[in-house]
Protein backbone atom coordinates (compact mmCIF):
# COMPACT_ATOMS: atom_id res chain seq x y z
CA UNK A 1 0.00 0.00 0.00
CA UNK A 2 1.53 3.46 -1.07
CA UNK A 3 1.93 6.25 1.82
CA UNK A 4 0.38 9.64 1.03
CA UNK A 5 2.27 13.30 2.29
CA UNK A 6 -0.28 15.90 2.49
CA UNK A 7 1.57 19.45 2.53
CA UNK A 8 -0.83 22.27 3.84
CA UNK A 9 -0.35 25.98 4.05
CA UNK A 10 -1.43 28.55 6.11
CA UNK A 11 -1.51 32.25 7.39
CA UNK A 12 -0.16 33.61 4.22
CA UNK A 13 0.38 32.40 0.53
CA UNK A 14 3.67 32.13 -1.25
CA UNK A 15 5.43 30.64 1.78
CA UNK A 16 7.16 27.90 -0.05
CA UNK A 17 4.72 24.94 0.08
CA UNK A 18 5.90 24.01 -3.36
CA UNK A 19 9.76 24.27 -2.74
CA UNK A 20 8.51 22.22 0.60
CA UNK A 21 6.60 19.93 -1.39
CA UNK A 22 9.64 18.89 -4.04
CA UNK A 23 12.36 19.07 -1.35
CA UNK A 24 9.97 16.18 0.45
CA UNK A 25 9.45 14.22 -2.60
CA UNK A 26 13.58 14.86 -3.75
CA UNK A 27 14.40 13.29 -0.18
CA UNK A 28 11.71 10.03 -0.47
CA UNK A 29 13.44 9.23 -3.45
CA UNK A 30 16.99 9.93 -2.01
CA UNK A 31 16.12 6.99 0.61
CA UNK A 32 15.21 4.41 -2.80
CA UNK A 33 11.35 5.03 -2.37
CA UNK A 34 9.61 5.53 -6.00
CA UNK A 35 8.01 8.86 -5.20
CA UNK A 36 5.87 11.10 -6.81
CA UNK A 37 4.66 14.98 -6.52
CA UNK A 38 0.90 15.80 -6.64
CA UNK A 39 0.13 19.82 -7.28
CA UNK A 40 -3.92 20.64 -6.21
CA UNK A 41 -5.04 23.86 -7.53
CA UNK A 42 -7.93 25.25 -5.96
CA UNK A 43 -9.38 27.36 -8.86
CA UNK A 44 -11.70 26.68 -11.47
CA UNK A 45 -9.78 26.88 -14.38
CA UNK A 46 -9.21 23.59 -15.93
CA UNK A 47 -5.41 24.30 -16.28
CA UNK A 48 -3.18 26.97 -16.16
CA UNK A 49 -3.05 27.37 -19.79
CA UNK A 50 -5.18 30.67 -20.01
CA UNK A 51 -3.57 32.38 -16.94
CA UNK A 52 -1.97 35.49 -17.21
CA UNK A 53 2.07 35.22 -15.62
CA UNK A 54 1.57 38.02 -13.72
CA UNK A 55 -1.43 36.75 -11.73
CA UNK A 56 0.59 33.16 -11.61
CA UNK A 57 3.49 33.23 -12.69
CA UNK A 58 5.08 30.82 -15.42
CA UNK A 59 2.58 28.25 -17.38
CA UNK A 60 4.66 24.86 -16.87
CA UNK A 61 4.45 22.30 -20.11
CA UNK A 62 4.93 18.92 -19.78
CA UNK A 63 5.99 16.02 -22.10
CA UNK A 64 2.26 15.52 -22.77
CA UNK A 65 1.24 18.75 -23.56
CA UNK A 66 -0.30 19.45 -19.75
CA UNK A 67 -0.19 23.27 -18.94
CA UNK A 68 0.36 23.23 -15.94
CA UNK A 69 0.84 25.07 -12.51
CA UNK A 70 4.98 26.21 -12.00
CA UNK A 71 5.21 23.94 -9.01
CA UNK A 72 5.59 21.17 -11.08
CA UNK A 73 7.95 22.30 -12.45
CA UNK A 74 10.17 22.55 -9.40
CA UNK A 75 8.88 19.00 -8.57
CA UNK A 76 10.92 17.74 -11.94
CA UNK A 77 13.94 19.88 -11.35
CA UNK A 78 14.20 18.67 -7.53
CA UNK A 79 13.12 14.73 -8.33
CA UNK A 80 14.87 14.49 -12.32
CA UNK A 81 11.86 12.85 -13.46
CA UNK A 82 9.06 13.42 -15.83
CA UNK A 83 5.26 14.47 -14.76
CA UNK A 84 1.84 13.90 -16.73
CA UNK A 85 -0.85 16.43 -16.86
CA UNK A 86 -3.23 14.12 -14.26
CA UNK A 87 -0.23 15.11 -11.95
CA UNK A 88 -2.12 18.35 -11.55
CA UNK A 89 -5.29 18.23 -9.82
CA UNK A 90 -7.55 21.41 -10.63
CA UNK A 91 -11.35 22.13 -9.34
CA UNK A 92 -12.18 22.50 -12.94
CA UNK A 93 -11.03 19.31 -14.32
CA UNK A 94 -12.82 17.72 -10.92
CA UNK A 95 -15.75 19.61 -10.99
CA UNK A 96 -16.05 18.88 -15.28
CA UNK A 97 -15.68 14.59 -14.26
CA UNK A 98 -18.36 15.07 -11.90
CA UNK A 99 -20.59 16.62 -13.87
CA UNK A 100 -20.03 14.55 -17.39
CA UNK A 101 -20.39 11.68 -14.76
CA UNK A 102 -23.85 12.74 -13.75
CA UNK A 103 -25.00 13.53 -17.51
CA UNK A 104 -24.22 9.87 -18.27
CA UNK A 105 -26.57 8.68 -15.51
CA UNK A 106 -23.27 7.22 -13.59
CA UNK A 107 -24.85 8.44 -10.19
CA UNK A 108 -28.24 6.49 -10.66
CA UNK A 109 -29.80 9.26 -10.09
CA UNK A 110 -28.69 10.12 -6.78
CA UNK A 111 -28.56 14.16 -5.74
CA UNK A 112 -24.87 15.08 -6.83
CA UNK A 113 -23.15 16.88 -4.26
CA UNK A 114 -19.50 18.13 -2.73
CA UNK A 115 -19.58 14.63 -0.15
CA UNK A 116 -19.21 12.09 -1.69
CA UNK A 117 -19.47 12.90 -5.34
CA UNK A 118 -16.58 15.90 -5.31
CA UNK A 119 -14.53 14.41 -2.79
CA UNK A 120 -14.56 10.71 -4.31
CA UNK A 121 -13.69 12.35 -7.23
CA UNK A 122 -10.92 13.83 -5.77
CA UNK A 123 -9.62 10.61 -3.90
CA UNK A 124 -9.95 8.82 -7.04
CA UNK A 125 -7.36 10.94 -9.09
CA UNK A 126 -4.50 11.32 -6.06
CA UNK A 127 -5.23 7.07 -5.61
CA UNK A 128 -4.89 6.44 -9.90
CA UNK A 129 -1.12 8.45 -9.86
CA UNK A 130 -0.48 6.31 -6.60
CA UNK A 131 -0.68 2.70 -8.05
CA UNK A 132 2.32 3.08 -8.93
CA UNK A 133 4.54 4.66 -6.34
CA UNK A 134 5.49 4.18 -2.69
CA UNK A 135 5.61 7.33 -1.31
CA UNK A 136 2.86 10.00 -2.99
CA UNK A 137 3.16 13.93 -1.96
CA UNK A 138 0.39 16.09 -1.96
CA UNK A 139 0.49 19.91 -1.90
CA UNK A 140 -3.04 21.31 -1.33
CA UNK A 141 -2.60 24.94 -3.10
CA UNK A 142 -4.00 28.13 -0.84
CA UNK A 143 -3.99 28.76 2.55
CA UNK A 144 -6.18 26.93 5.06
CA UNK A 145 -9.77 28.61 5.56
CA UNK A 146 -9.64 29.39 1.54
CA UNK A 147 -13.44 28.36 0.60
CA UNK A 148 -11.80 26.76 -2.70
CA UNK A 149 -9.74 24.67 -0.71
CA UNK A 150 -12.31 23.09 1.45
CA UNK A 151 -13.24 19.94 -0.22
CA UNK A 152 -9.48 19.32 -1.34
CA UNK A 153 -8.78 19.41 2.60
CA UNK A 154 -12.12 17.36 3.56
CA UNK A 155 -10.94 14.67 0.92
CA UNK A 156 -7.79 14.38 2.54
CA UNK A 157 -8.76 14.09 5.75
CA UNK A 158 -10.99 11.00 4.21
CA UNK A 159 -8.39 9.37 3.19
CA UNK A 160 -6.33 9.53 6.22
CA UNK A 161 -9.56 7.19 7.44
CA UNK A 162 -9.89 5.60 4.88
CA UNK A 163 -5.98 4.05 4.50
CA UNK A 164 -5.49 4.32 8.08
CA UNK A 165 -3.36 6.69 9.81
CA UNK A 166 0.38 4.88 9.40
CA UNK A 167 -0.59 5.80 5.69
CA UNK A 168 -1.17 9.40 6.04
CA UNK A 169 0.92 11.94 7.26
CA UNK A 170 0.20 15.88 7.29
CA UNK A 171 2.87 18.70 6.81
CA UNK A 172 2.20 21.91 7.49
CA UNK A 173 3.84 24.79 6.41
CA UNK A 174 3.35 28.32 8.43
CA UNK A 175 5.04 31.59 9.11
CA UNK A 176 6.75 33.14 11.98
CA UNK A 177 7.02 36.60 11.68
CA UNK A 178 9.72 38.31 13.70
CA UNK A 179 8.86 42.06 14.61
CA UNK A 180 10.85 44.84 15.24
CA UNK A 181 9.07 46.29 18.08
CA UNK A 182 10.05 43.51 20.32
CA UNK A 183 12.60 41.30 18.70
CA UNK A 184 10.78 38.18 19.19
CA UNK A 185 9.44 35.38 16.69
CA UNK A 186 5.98 35.01 16.93
CA UNK A 187 3.87 31.92 17.13
CA UNK A 188 0.34 33.37 17.25
CA UNK A 189 -0.22 33.33 13.22
CA UNK A 190 0.79 29.45 13.57
CA UNK A 191 -0.97 28.63 16.32
CA UNK A 192 -4.65 29.93 14.66
CA UNK A 193 -3.55 28.14 11.29
CA UNK A 194 -3.35 24.51 12.80
CA UNK A 195 -6.54 25.66 15.04
CA UNK A 196 -8.34 26.03 11.86
CA UNK A 197 -6.98 23.42 10.27
CA UNK A 198 -7.91 20.97 13.15
CA UNK A 199 -11.36 22.27 12.87
CA UNK A 200 -11.87 21.01 9.86
CA UNK A 201 -10.67 17.58 11.57
CA UNK A 202 -6.81 17.42 10.56
CA UNK A 203 -4.30 17.15 13.07
CA UNK A 204 -1.20 18.47 11.47
CA UNK A 205 2.03 15.12 11.94
CA UNK A 206 4.62 18.20 11.30
CA UNK A 207 5.17 22.05 11.09
CA UNK A 208 7.59 23.59 8.84
CA UNK A 209 7.93 26.82 9.86
CA UNK A 210 9.07 29.45 7.56
CA UNK A 211 11.06 32.51 9.16
CA UNK A 212 13.78 34.80 8.10
CA UNK A 213 15.94 33.67 10.68
CA UNK A 214 16.24 30.37 12.47
CA UNK A 215 13.35 29.00 14.38
CA UNK A 216 14.44 29.93 18.53
CA UNK A 217 14.03 26.78 20.87
CA UNK A 218 11.77 28.99 22.71
CA UNK A 219 9.06 29.12 19.40
CA UNK A 220 9.67 25.70 18.59
CA UNK A 221 8.65 24.33 22.13
CA UNK A 222 5.69 27.03 22.01
CA UNK A 223 4.18 25.83 18.59
CA UNK A 224 4.64 22.33 19.66
CA UNK A 225 3.04 23.11 22.76
CA UNK A 226 -0.28 24.85 21.74
CA UNK A 227 -0.12 22.59 18.06
CA UNK A 228 -0.01 18.99 19.54
CA UNK A 229 2.88 18.34 17.32
CA UNK A 230 6.24 17.05 18.87
CA UNK A 231 9.04 19.11 19.48
CA UNK A 232 11.53 17.10 16.89
CA UNK A 233 8.82 17.42 14.11
CA UNK A 234 8.59 21.09 14.42
CA UNK A 235 11.17 22.19 11.59
CA UNK A 236 12.57 25.64 10.97
CA UNK A 237 13.07 26.29 7.48
CA UNK A 238 14.36 29.84 7.59
CA UNK A 239 15.70 31.83 4.57
CA UNK A 240 18.29 30.08 2.39
CA UNK A 241 20.53 31.63 0.01
CA UNK A 242 19.04 29.62 -2.80
CA UNK A 243 15.92 27.12 -3.07
CA UNK A 244 18.04 24.14 -3.53
CA UNK A 245 19.97 24.42 -0.38
CA UNK A 246 16.13 23.11 1.22
CA UNK A 247 15.93 19.62 0.64
CA UNK A 248 19.24 19.70 3.07
CA UNK A 249 17.77 21.82 5.45
CA UNK A 250 15.19 19.93 5.87
CA UNK A 251 17.17 16.90 6.06
CA UNK A 252 19.52 18.33 8.56
CA UNK A 253 15.91 19.32 10.82
CA UNK A 254 15.44 15.79 10.47
CA UNK A 255 11.75 16.29 8.63
CA UNK A 256 12.21 13.48 5.93
CA UNK A 257 13.29 10.58 8.77
CA UNK A 258 10.48 11.52 11.01
CA UNK A 259 7.61 11.01 8.20
CA UNK A 260 9.24 7.70 7.39
CA UNK A 261 9.28 6.66 10.82
CA UNK A 262 5.38 7.92 11.38
CA UNK A 263 4.82 6.47 8.11
CA UNK A 264 6.13 2.80 9.03
CA UNK A 265 8.61 3.25 6.38
CA UNK A 266 12.20 1.64 6.71
CA UNK A 267 14.91 4.18 7.25
CA UNK A 268 17.55 4.49 4.59
CA UNK A 269 20.67 6.57 4.35
CA UNK A 270 19.67 8.83 1.93
CA UNK A 271 21.63 9.31 -1.71
CA UNK A 272 22.46 13.20 -1.51
CA UNK A 273 26.08 13.71 -2.08
CA UNK A 274 25.71 14.74 -5.80
CA UNK A 275 23.18 17.36 -4.86
CA UNK A 276 25.27 18.26 -1.85
CA UNK A 277 28.29 19.18 -4.13
CA UNK A 278 26.33 20.58 -6.62
CA UNK A 279 24.96 23.32 -3.96
CA UNK A 280 28.30 23.96 -2.78
CA UNK A 281 29.98 24.71 -6.16
CA UNK A 282 26.63 27.17 -7.33
CA UNK A 283 27.74 29.06 -3.86
CA UNK A 284 30.80 28.93 -4.45
CA UNK A 285 31.21 30.58 -7.52
CA UNK A 286 32.85 34.23 -7.95
CA UNK A 287 33.22 34.45 -11.27
CA UNK A 288 30.05 36.22 -12.78
CA UNK A 289 28.67 37.34 -16.16
CA UNK A 290 24.92 38.99 -17.08
CA UNK A 291 22.87 38.23 -19.27
CA UNK A 292 19.80 40.15 -20.11
CA UNK A 293 16.20 38.27 -20.17
CA UNK A 294 14.00 40.86 -22.77
CA UNK A 295 10.27 39.94 -21.95
CA UNK A 296 6.91 41.60 -21.02
CA UNK A 297 6.38 39.74 -17.86
CA UNK A 298 9.74 40.87 -16.35
CA UNK A 299 8.01 42.35 -13.38
CA UNK A 300 7.32 39.35 -11.83
CA UNK A 301 10.73 36.92 -12.11
CA UNK A 302 7.95 33.85 -11.61
CA UNK A 303 6.87 34.53 -15.03
CA UNK A 304 10.11 33.10 -16.11
CA UNK A 305 11.24 31.06 -13.20
CA UNK A 306 12.37 27.76 -15.71
CA UNK A 307 14.63 30.42 -17.44
CA UNK A 308 15.49 31.67 -14.17
CA UNK A 309 16.89 27.52 -12.96
CA UNK A 310 17.75 27.06 -16.49
CA UNK A 311 21.15 29.51 -16.25
CA UNK A 312 21.54 28.45 -12.44
CA UNK A 313 21.68 24.83 -13.60
CA UNK A 314 24.29 26.13 -16.52
CA UNK A 315 26.15 28.57 -14.01
CA UNK A 316 26.81 25.15 -12.10
CA UNK A 317 28.09 23.46 -15.57
CA UNK A 318 30.21 26.45 -16.67
CA UNK A 319 31.79 27.54 -13.49
CA UNK A 320 30.74 31.04 -13.50
CA UNK A 321 27.45 32.60 -11.77
CA UNK A 322 25.09 34.45 -13.86
CA UNK A 323 23.59 37.84 -12.97
CA UNK A 324 19.72 38.43 -14.81
CA UNK A 325 19.41 41.66 -16.09
CA UNK A 326 15.48 42.10 -16.12
CA UNK A 327 14.21 44.43 -18.92
CA UNK A 328 11.07 45.24 -20.17
CA UNK A 329 10.76 45.07 -24.27
CA UNK A 330 8.78 48.46 -23.52
CA UNK A 331 10.73 50.16 -22.37
CA UNK A 332 13.27 49.05 -25.29
CA UNK A 333 11.02 50.76 -27.64
CA UNK A 334 10.92 53.66 -25.56
CA UNK A 335 14.17 54.20 -24.43
CA UNK A 336 16.70 52.13 -27.38
CA UNK A 337 19.17 49.31 -26.73
CA UNK A 338 21.36 51.63 -24.19
CA UNK A 339 19.07 49.43 -21.45
CA UNK A 340 21.14 46.48 -22.82
CA UNK A 341 24.74 48.22 -23.12
CA UNK A 342 27.93 45.95 -21.09
CA UNK A 343 25.82 42.56 -20.93
CA UNK A 344 27.55 39.40 -21.57
CA UNK A 345 24.37 37.63 -23.21
CA UNK A 346 21.09 38.10 -24.08
CA UNK A 347 17.64 36.08 -24.03
CA UNK A 348 14.57 36.80 -25.90
CA UNK A 349 11.92 34.81 -24.03
CA UNK A 350 8.67 33.02 -25.31
CA UNK A 351 5.31 35.11 -24.98
CA UNK A 352 2.06 35.79 -27.06
CA UNK A 353 0.43 39.20 -28.32
CA UNK A 354 1.71 42.27 -29.64
CA UNK A 355 2.71 44.17 -26.68
CA UNK A 356 6.78 44.62 -26.83
CA UNK A 357 7.37 42.54 -29.86
CA UNK A 358 9.35 45.83 -31.11
CA UNK A 359 11.23 46.48 -28.15
CA UNK A 360 12.18 42.34 -28.59
CA UNK A 361 12.86 42.10 -32.05
CA UNK A 362 15.35 45.49 -31.53
CA UNK A 363 17.08 43.90 -28.66
CA UNK A 364 17.75 40.60 -31.33
CA UNK A 365 19.06 43.36 -33.91
CA UNK A 366 21.10 44.47 -31.06
CA UNK A 367 22.17 40.68 -30.61
CA UNK A 368 22.87 40.71 -34.07
CA UNK A 369 25.12 43.50 -34.81
CA UNK A 370 27.74 43.36 -32.04
CA UNK A 371 27.65 39.66 -32.04
CA UNK A 372 26.27 39.26 -28.73
CA UNK A 373 26.27 35.71 -27.09
CA UNK A 374 22.16 35.61 -28.17
CA UNK A 375 19.50 32.93 -27.59
CA UNK A 376 15.79 33.27 -28.37
CA UNK A 377 13.12 30.55 -27.34
CA UNK A 378 9.41 29.95 -29.04
CA UNK A 379 8.16 33.80 -30.02
CA UNK A 380 11.35 34.98 -29.44
CA UNK A 381 12.27 32.41 -32.29
CA UNK A 382 9.29 33.64 -34.50
CA UNK A 383 10.53 37.47 -33.72
CA UNK A 384 14.11 36.40 -34.71
CA UNK A 385 13.23 35.25 -38.49
CA UNK A 386 10.95 38.92 -38.26
CA UNK A 387 14.26 40.76 -37.62
CA UNK A 388 16.25 38.82 -39.91
CA UNK A 389 13.39 39.23 -42.71
CA UNK A 390 13.28 42.74 -41.88
CA UNK A 391 17.03 44.09 -41.65
CA UNK A 392 18.94 41.27 -43.55
CA UNK A 393 16.58 40.46 -46.34
CA UNK A 394 15.36 43.53 -46.45
CA UNK A 395 11.37 42.58 -46.54
CA UNK A 396 9.53 45.80 -44.98
CA UNK A 397 6.96 45.41 -43.09
CA UNK A 398 7.78 41.71 -42.84
CA UNK A 399 6.07 39.96 -39.58
CA UNK A 400 3.92 37.71 -37.84
CA UNK A 401 0.17 37.19 -39.08
CA UNK A 402 -0.28 36.63 -35.29
CA UNK A 403 1.12 40.64 -34.44
CA UNK A 404 -0.10 41.96 -37.66
CA UNK A 405 -2.52 39.92 -40.10
CA UNK A 406 -2.34 42.40 -42.74
CA UNK A 407 1.77 42.15 -43.72
CA UNK A 408 3.20 42.21 -46.92
CA UNK A 409 5.55 39.71 -45.76
CA UNK A 410 4.06 36.93 -43.20
CA UNK A 411 7.32 35.63 -42.67
CA UNK A 412 5.82 33.61 -39.42
CA UNK A 413 2.14 31.98 -39.92
CA UNK A 414 -0.23 29.95 -39.28
CA UNK A 415 0.19 26.20 -41.04
CA UNK A 416 -2.69 26.20 -43.51
CA UNK A 417 -4.59 23.82 -41.75
CA UNK A 418 -4.65 25.35 -38.10
CA UNK A 419 -6.73 28.61 -39.79
CA UNK A 420 -10.17 28.73 -38.85
CA UNK A 421 -9.99 27.43 -35.47
CA UNK A 422 -10.84 29.69 -33.31
CA UNK A 423 -11.04 28.06 -29.73
CA UNK A 424 -8.71 29.32 -27.52
CA UNK A 425 -5.30 26.40 -27.65
CA UNK A 426 -7.06 24.44 -30.30
CA UNK A 427 -4.39 25.80 -32.81
CA UNK A 428 -1.52 24.93 -30.16
CA UNK A 429 1.67 22.30 -30.63
CA UNK A 430 1.92 21.82 -27.08
CA UNK A 431 4.27 18.96 -25.02
CA UNK A 432 6.92 17.00 -26.50
CA UNK A 433 7.84 16.59 -29.78
CA UNK A 434 10.96 15.31 -32.08
CA UNK A 435 13.33 17.02 -33.76
CA UNK A 436 15.71 16.05 -36.06
CA UNK A 437 19.31 18.28 -35.44
CA UNK A 438 21.56 19.12 -38.78
CA UNK A 439 25.16 17.40 -38.45
CA UNK A 440 28.10 19.69 -38.40
CA UNK A 441 25.65 22.89 -36.72
CA UNK A 442 25.97 24.80 -33.52
CA UNK A 443 22.90 22.53 -32.70
CA UNK A 444 24.46 18.94 -33.31
CA UNK A 445 27.64 20.41 -31.40
CA UNK A 446 25.38 21.27 -28.29
CA UNK A 447 22.94 18.56 -28.35
CA UNK A 448 25.52 15.73 -29.35
CA UNK A 449 22.67 13.78 -31.65
CA UNK A 450 20.45 14.23 -34.48
CA UNK A 451 17.58 13.24 -32.25
CA UNK A 452 15.87 14.99 -29.56
CA UNK A 453 12.82 15.61 -27.83
CA UNK A 454 12.05 19.07 -26.53
CA UNK A 455 8.69 20.78 -25.13
CA UNK A 456 6.63 22.75 -27.45
CA UNK A 457 4.21 25.49 -26.62
CA UNK A 458 3.20 27.94 -29.82
CA UNK A 459 0.92 28.06 -32.48
CA UNK A 460 2.66 30.27 -35.01
CA UNK A 461 5.29 28.81 -37.39
CA UNK A 462 7.99 29.90 -39.84
CA UNK A 463 6.29 30.32 -43.30
CA UNK A 464 7.52 27.49 -45.22
CA UNK A 465 7.29 30.33 -48.82
CA UNK A 466 10.16 32.03 -47.13
CA UNK A 467 12.34 29.49 -45.70
CA UNK A 468 14.61 29.18 -48.86
CA UNK A 469 15.26 33.23 -48.99
CA UNK A 470 16.81 32.81 -45.36
CA UNK A 471 19.08 29.87 -46.22
CA UNK A 472 20.14 31.95 -49.28
CA UNK A 473 21.04 34.99 -46.75
CA UNK A 474 23.00 32.59 -44.57
CA UNK A 475 20.43 31.87 -41.74
CA UNK A 476 20.86 27.96 -41.01
CA UNK A 477 18.17 26.11 -39.73
CA UNK A 478 19.88 23.15 -38.22
CA UNK A 479 16.88 21.67 -36.63
CA UNK A 480 13.55 20.58 -38.23
CA UNK A 481 10.27 18.64 -36.81
CA UNK A 482 10.71 15.23 -36.55
CA UNK A 483 7.43 14.55 -37.33
CA UNK A 484 6.37 17.12 -39.68
CA UNK A 485 9.78 18.46 -42.27
CA UNK A 486 8.03 21.85 -43.01
CA UNK A 487 8.82 22.99 -39.46
CA UNK A 488 11.54 24.73 -38.50
CA UNK A 489 13.06 24.08 -34.94
CA UNK A 490 16.03 25.48 -34.20
CA UNK A 491 17.72 28.30 -36.47
CA UNK A 492 21.52 29.77 -36.15
CA UNK A 493 23.66 32.80 -37.83
CA UNK A 494 27.33 30.50 -38.20
CA UNK A 495 28.76 33.77 -38.46
CA UNK A 496 28.25 34.77 -35.08
CA UNK A 497 30.23 33.73 -31.66
CA UNK A 498 26.49 32.31 -30.43
CA UNK A 499 22.93 33.02 -31.93
CA UNK A 500 20.42 30.41 -32.23
CA UNK A 501 16.82 30.63 -31.24
CA UNK A 502 14.50 27.64 -30.71
CA UNK A 503 10.46 27.13 -31.76
CA UNK A 504 10.64 24.59 -28.35
CA UNK A 505 10.95 25.75 -24.58
CA UNK A 506 14.59 24.52 -23.72
CA UNK A 507 14.18 25.59 -20.21
CA UNK A 508 11.06 23.00 -19.27
CA UNK A 509 13.71 20.04 -19.41
CA UNK A 510 16.81 21.58 -17.83
CA UNK A 511 18.17 20.17 -14.67
CA UNK A 512 20.11 20.96 -11.81
CA UNK A 513 22.81 18.57 -12.73
CA UNK A 514 21.65 18.20 -16.78
CA UNK A 515 21.33 21.48 -17.94
CA UNK A 516 19.62 22.89 -20.99
CA UNK A 517 22.42 22.54 -23.73
CA UNK A 518 21.64 25.69 -25.37
CA UNK A 519 21.70 27.87 -22.28
CA UNK A 520 24.52 25.51 -20.95
CA UNK A 521 25.98 27.15 -24.69
CA UNK A 522 25.07 30.02 -23.72
CA UNK A 523 26.75 30.70 -20.45
CA UNK A 524 29.75 29.46 -21.62
CA UNK A 525 29.69 31.53 -24.41
CA UNK A 526 29.31 34.78 -22.24
CA UNK A 527 31.97 33.70 -19.89
CA UNK A 528 34.31 33.52 -22.63
CA UNK A 529 32.76 37.19 -24.43
CA UNK A 530 33.92 38.35 -20.71
CA UNK A 531 36.58 36.52 -19.71
CA UNK A 532 38.34 35.03 -22.42
CA UNK A 533 39.08 31.46 -23.50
Amino acid sequence: MGKFIFVTGGVVSGLGKGITSASLGMLMKARGFRTANIKIDPYLNYDAGTMNPYQHGEVFVLDDGGEVDLDLGNYERFLDTNLTFDHNITTGKVYSAVIEKERRGEYLGATVQVIPHITNEIKERIRRIARDYEVVVVEIGGTVGDIESMPFLEAARQMQLEEGRDNVAFVHVTYVPKLRVVGEQKTKPTQHSVKELRSLGIQPDAIVARSEDPLEEGARKKISLFTNVPEEAVVSAHDVEDTYEVPLLLEKEGLPSYLTKRLGLLEREPELDAWREMVEKYKSLSEEVEIAVVGKYVKLADSYLSIKEALKHSSVASGVKVRIRWIEAEDVEREGTALLEGVDGIIVPGGFGARGSEGKIEAIRYARENDVPFLGICFGFQLTVVEFARNVLGLEGAHSTEIDPQTPHPVVDLMPEQRGLDRLGGTMRLGAYPVKVKPGTLAHRLYGRELIYERHRHRWEVNPDYIEKFEDAGLVFSGIAGDDERRMEILELPGQTYFIATQFHPEFKSRPMNPAPVFRGLVEAAKERKFGG
